[in-house]
């Protein structure tokens, strides 16, 4: 039977969430559904980093 979890996913640096979270807002200060769900993905990213959890970050 395969295993559940998934394989290690390289976990990028804070500053490269924190890069991406800048550049999206600096698009034109709104955001788009699509800029949303992005945002909110880099926010979660952004959490998994700071907890240290490279799982998560995926």
């Amino acid at each position: 039977m395969p295993s559940a979890s998934s394989p290690a996913t390289p976990v990028r640096s804070l500053a490269a969430v924190n890069a991406d979270i800048r550049a999206l807002w600096e698009r034109g200060g709104r955001l788009s559904p699509e800029g949303r769900r992005e945002y909110e993905r880099l926010l979660a990213e952004w959490a998994a980093v700071v907890r240290g959890d490279g799982a998560e970050a995926a």
